[in-house]
Parts: C-alpha cells; sequence; structure tokens
C-alpha cells in the first residue's frame, strides 16, 4: 500500500471514529431523527454542489431507484439508529458494534447471494458474536433494557450496510461511484423528511451542537465518502473495509479525550474480539488470493 492510501485510509478511520463522537453530542439534543436528516440533508447538498462545480450529471431520472434503496439502506435508517442509540451508550460502545458489518455481509452474503461461509468466515462469525456478548455484559454502560435497545438498533444499522452492500452487487454497478455517494445522500435526506413532524427536537441547540451537526454532515459523511470511493478506486473495496478494523480504536481515544468516557477491560476485550472476527472475514489469506488469481487467469 502507498503512504498516500495508507494516510488516507487513517484519515478516514479518524473522521469516521469522530462520527460517534459527534452523535452523542448532537442527539441527545436534537434527537435521532433530526440528527440523521441534518446529516444527510447537508452532505447531500454539499456534495450534489460539487458534482455541479465539477459538470458530473447525477441523471437522477435514470437511477432515481439505486438512489433509493442505497439512500435508505445505507444512510437513512443506519444514520438514525446510531443516533438513538446515542442517546444511549458511549460512542466507543457504538463503534465498536459498527465494526460488525462486515461480519453481517459475509452472512447476508451467504444468504442471498449464495456465496460460500468457509471456516474461516465461521470462525469470524463465532468471534464477532462472542465480542458483542462480552461488550454488553462488561461494557461501561450498565446492563438495561434502554441498552440492549441501543446496542440492538446498532445490529441492525450494521444490517442495514451488509444489506445495502448486496443490493450494490446486484444491481447498482452501472452507476459511477461519486454519482452514488451524492445521490444517495439527497434520497436519504427525502427519505427521512416526512417523518420529522413526529420528532421533534428535544432541546434548543447550542453553538456547539449546531458546529458537531455540521462537521458530522460535512466531514463525516461529504468529505468522509469522497475520500473512501477514492480508496476503493486505488487500493480495492476489500482493502478498503480494513478501515472498519481502526475506526473502534479512534473513537474510543476521541470518546475518551473529548467526553471523558470510561474504557474497560470488558470493552477493549470485545473490541479485540470484533476486531479480529472482522479481519477473520474480511482479508483473505495469500493462498486462496493467488489461487482465485490462478483460476481468474486460466
Amino acid at each position: 500500500m502507498r503512504s498516500v492510501d495508507l494516510f488516507r485510509l487513517l484519515t478516514l478511520a479518524a473522521i469516521w471514529g469522530a462520527s460517534f463522537i459527534f452523535m452523542r453530542v448532537v442527539a441527545p439534543v436534537l434527537g435521532a431523527l433530526w440528527t440523521a436528516e441534518i446529516r444527510v440533508g447537508l452532505a447531500g447538498a454539499a456534495m450534489l454542489l460539487f458534482m455541479t462545480m465539477r459538470g458530473k450529471p447525477m441523471q437522477f431520472g435514470q437511477h432515481w431507484r439505486h438512489y433509493l434503496v442505497l439512500g435508505t439502506m445505507n444512510s437513512a435508517l443506519p444514520f438514525a439508529l446510531y443516533a438513538y442509540a446515542a442517546l444511549t451508550i458511549p460512542a466507543g460502545y457504538a463503534a465498536i458494534l459498527n465494526a460488525t458489518s462486515p461480519l453481517w455481509g459475509a452472512l447476508v452474503g451467504a444468504l442471498l447471494l449464495g456465496e460460500r461461509l468457509s471456516a474461516r468466515k465461521l470462525a469470524g462469525l463465532a468471534a464477532g458474536i462472542a465480542g458483542v456478548s462480552l461488550l454488553v455484559r462488561l461494557g461501561p454502560a450498565e446492563l438495561t433494557p434502554q441498552v440492549l435497545l441501543a446496542a440492538l438498533a446498532c445490529a441492525m444499522a450494521a444490517l442495514c450496510y451488509a444489506l445495502a452492500g448486496v443490493y450494490s452487487k446486484r444491481k447498482s454497478g452501472n452507476v459511477a461511484a461519486p454519482q452514488m455517494a451524492t445521490g444517495s445522500q439527497v434520497a436519504a435526506a427525502l427519505v427521512l423528511l416526512p417523518f420529522l413532524p413526529l420528532a421533534p427536537m428535544r432541546a434548543e441547540p447550542t453553538t456547539t451542537v449546531l458546529l458537531c451537526a455540521a462537521l458530522l454532515a460535512l466531514l463525516c459523511s461529504a468529505v468522509a465518502y469522497f475520500i473512501y470511493f477514492r480508496l476503493i478506486a486505488d487500493i480495492g473495496p476489500t482493502r478498503a473495509l480494513t478501515v472498519t478494523f481502526l475506526i473502534p480504536l479512534f473513537a474510543l481515544g476521541w470518546g475518551a479525550l473529548f467526553l471523558g468516557e470510561t474504557i474497560t477491560a470488558g470493552m477493549m476485550a470485545g473490541a479485540a474480539l470484533v476486531i479480529a472476527a472482522t479481519w477473520l472475514v474480511v482479508v483473505q489469506p495469500p493462498s486462496v488470493g493467488n489461487e482465485a488469481r490462478r483460476q481468474g487467469s486460466a
């Protein structure tokens, strides 16, 4: 991996790790739905402006179904679910649960795409379940029904990412990545908009809350998506997914530094198991990669 790609990978992990901090600040004031709506709405507007300035057509009439499906599954639902979880559980806690996304991806791929669940992937799934169980039982948050609901919301958000990945593989390969990133954010904002009257803001936002909301949208969504899709183009989707290993570490650090969140031994053990599980699922052993290349060139 080139040094510039490694720098982008670390930058992306730091940004997405910070997103859980911003949600912990914003969601208790604005509520889950308003937090998600401001995130995707501002991000979509900024990305749309960028695409217009670059002369990149969005082709909404042709691709609106793809934008709508991915906007819902990859942004609207998971962002709202993570914002809901941020009302209860620490940022690092949610980030560790977010790291289970590739595990869900392996399971959904096996069920819907017929992908083989190798012994390595099954071991990863088992380790991931053990890590999440350890985190929920021994994490910094007291085990209450509300904490369990928040953890379930994070798990459902991770499942949404997996389903969005399956849809992308099957249906949206003909849409360029920057257009998909932008169109999905615009669509996500439209999906959430009708539900906002059902969930009014919880309190009057302060300057700090508004600043964190803007950073959540412009930095953690708009900038982050462009970095991520550039990484996919340069180093491939599998290697780009290794950012998942790093996000919990940054989130734990940011949470301890800026929010005074506690990092317990049980939390670190759960994080280690989840990261190891993700590595087992995402990273192919060299022999498998070499065999696949030999078969592809035959």
